[in-house]
């Protein structure tokens, strides 16, 4: 007989894994009464049963819902579709196969629209590939769609994936105008300078949305989109939803890329002042520190300038959090030239971090500032959660810097604001593990989702021209174990919280369609003693993709979602050229799903459900059905 991992669960959920070679299967069942809105539950008695050498809990009044962890159930990962919703999957991804569709998909579209005129091409796409991957065109016509993933057990996090069809050229141009300071002096390293060739960060990435900047007008119009995403998501998913943004879409990637070199240049001036090699929240550190290196090198300690600046460090009875106050990002009054400065070791002055910026520049990042406090203050009231994607390294530093401000400042009574963590860089493990010390320490919620990342062949390309280290891991294994590691840390903590009985204050998402890594975080749940109840770690996945992950796992009481898209049809086709090319990538785990598809359509046949109509009967774990 194979192992058997039984953990005790509380609120009458019980876990059982069979570790197999072949077969995993878990079960979770419950019985309560109904609640509230939230369903506060009054659980009922249970006990450990032995069945088959699998452990379950078993109670006369409970209603058992299992989770087969092969994921072959393609009956159960397939009831929320029509016959027809099945018929278009399958020929969608078995188009995915093709590789000249795929490789020329763009140009393809492109010459449907011409040939066909707008509209009948309107009308193919909706048939396919529109149909399958988008939910609809507008904040209206997506209701039926999130309807009925809701009644299935699967909620929302909405993007509005209407993108501008720029040619290559004309992104490299954009790209280099915006990432290029006008101020005389500025001194960058090259890691966070623009370079032409990788001007167009579309290049090799498909799995991920590009903003080009064009003014602050237009970054105007984007908060805007987002704010409607935003109502969007509250109208239709009753505070359970997400909504997306992009930082790159809100200000000028120049400022992002100068505040991540920054960063950069804080952490080296950190190592040379102190000695230590560690991150800051890792040393046991504090002012005397500064203090006494600054005296060996005749800085002058009582001058008001460095005062203020040592007054000014974050930190608590712990030690040192930061070098500078980061609060004073998001504060408008504040000029980033004023706030990046040090004490410099050789000239005893304070002296800039920061390459220069003009006064228009400075400006402008205000301005971004102000768009994110506006979405994150929106979506505060409207109590909808915001994700902030991740981007390129060269900006990702700034990006989760402003995300941690921005937590800290909207997450005191829950996570609205989430930063996004991409395993397939080397130092994820390190940023995550310091950004969780630095919310329990600063005492706010922390929200992250776990991807493993969008940008693997641009980054390593990128690197190589430039010659600095590759932040890529070496392999798909190194990323799936750097994966493991984030996602151990996060229950590690959470199950330490429990264990203090205090107030839960992270919330995880594990955004990915690898079965392997779904199975180990649920085997990893019922180790540390974390069930869906708890709410705390959920699942995404892409509209049309993977759904016999998706729908298993919200029928089996487990939080899941799907990244639902919208937008016009003929304006949403670079959003449908990168599924195209996404699922070309992976057509080996398609194989599964569409042969998945295949039964489930078979089996309608043989059972005469040809015309069958999805009835989600689903109801949320810890209330009972009314049947």
């Amino acid at each position: 007989m194979a192992p058997v991992l039984v953990a005790s669960l509380p609120r009458s959920l019980a876990s059982c894994v069979r570790y197999g070679p072949k077969h995993t299967k878990i079960c979770w069942s419950l019985s309560s009464s109904v609640g509230s809105r939230r369903h506060k539950s009054t659980p009922a008695a249970a006990s450990l049963v032995e069945e088959n050498g699998r452990i379950a809990t078993s109670h006369e009044d409970e209603k058992k819902d299992s989770l087969d962890l092969t994921f072959c159930d393609y009956e159960a990962a397939f009831k929320s579709k029509t016959t027809w919703e099945v018929l278009r999957a399958m020929l969608v991804f078995q188009m995915c196969g093709i590789k000249p569709l795929v490789e020329n998909n763009d140009k393809l579209m492109k010459w449907g629209q011409k040939i066909l005129g707008k509209r009948l091409f309107g009308s193919i796409m909706k048939a396919t590939f529109y149909g399958h991957f988008v939910a609809g065109e507008d904040q209206i016509k997506i209701q039926p769609v999130l309807e009925r993933l809701r009644s299935f057990g699967v909620k929302s996090i909405l993007d509005y994936s209407v993108e501008e069809d720029i040619s290559q050229e004309t992104a490299e141009k954009r790209e280099m105008e915006a990432c290029e300071s006008k101020a005389e002096g500025s001194n960058k390293m090259e890691r966070y300078t623009p370079q032409r060739k990788f001007a167009d960060r579309r290049y090799q990435v498909s799995g991920a949305r590009t903003y080009f900047y064009v003014n602050e007008a237009q970054c105007e119009k984007n908060m805007e989109t987002f704010i409607n995403c935003i109502d969007a998501v509250s109208d239709a998913t009753h505070g359970t939803g997400f909504a997306a943004i992009k930082m790159t879409a809100l200000g000028r990637p120049q400022l992002l890329m100068q505040l991540s070199e920054v960063i950069a240049r804080a952490r080296q001036y950190f190592t040379t002042v102190t000695g230590e090699t560690s991150p800051i929240l890792l040393t046991d550190v504090n002012t005397d520190v500064f203090e006494k290196r600054f005296r060996q090198e005749n800085v002058k300690v009582d001058d008001p300038a460095v005062t203020k600046w040592l007054k000014n460090m974050t930190y608590d009875k712990k030690g040192l959090i930061h070098i500078f106050s980061w609060s004073g990002l998001i504060d408008a009054n504040m000029l980033l030239s004023d706030m990046f400065r040090v004490p410099s070791l050789n000239s005893g002055q304070m002296e800039p971090l920061i390459s220069a910026l003009t006064r228009e520049e400075e400006e402008m990042f205000k301005n971004m500032m102000r768009r994110l406090h506006t979405i994150f203050q929106y979506a505060l009231e409207r109590d909808v959660r915001v994700m902030v994607d991740a981007e390129q390294t060269y900006f990702q530093p700034a990006i989760s810097r402003l995300t941690m401000e921005m937590m800290k400042k909207y997450n005191q009574d829950k996570a609205i604001v989430f930063n996004t963590y991409q395993c397939y860089l080397k130092e994820t493990f390190n940023n995550l593990s310091l950004d969780l010390e630095q919310a329990y320490r600063q005492n706010f919620f922390f929200g992250a989702k776990l991807v493993r990342g969008a940008y693997m062949e641009q980054e390593r390309a990128r690197a190589q021209e430039l010659g600095y280290e590759d932040p890529v891991n070496p392999d798909f294994d190194a990323t799936t174990e750097m994966y493991h590691d984030c996602l151990k840390e996060c229950l590690r903590r959470i199950k330490f919280n429990k264990s203090l009985g205090e107030t839960q204050r992270i919330a995880i998402m594990v955004a990915s369609h690898n079965e392997d890594t779904v199975r180990y975080t649920v085997r990893k749940m019922a180790q540390f003693g974390i069930h869906p109840l708890d709410r705390v770690i959920c699942f995404g996945q892409l509209l049309g993709m993977c759904d016999h992950i998706s729908l298993p796992l919200g029928q089996a009481g487990f939080s899941v979602y799907k990244y639902v898209p919208y937008g016009p049809v003929n304006e949403v086709l670079p959003y449908l050229s990168r599924r195209a090319s996404e699922n070309s990538a992976i057509l080996e785990k398609l194989k599964k799903e569409r042969t998945l598809l295949k039964r489930e359509l078979w089996r309608r046949i043989t059972k005469g459900q040809l015309f069958y109509k999805p009835q989600g009967d689903y109801v949320p774990l810890g209330a009972v059905r009314k049947d």
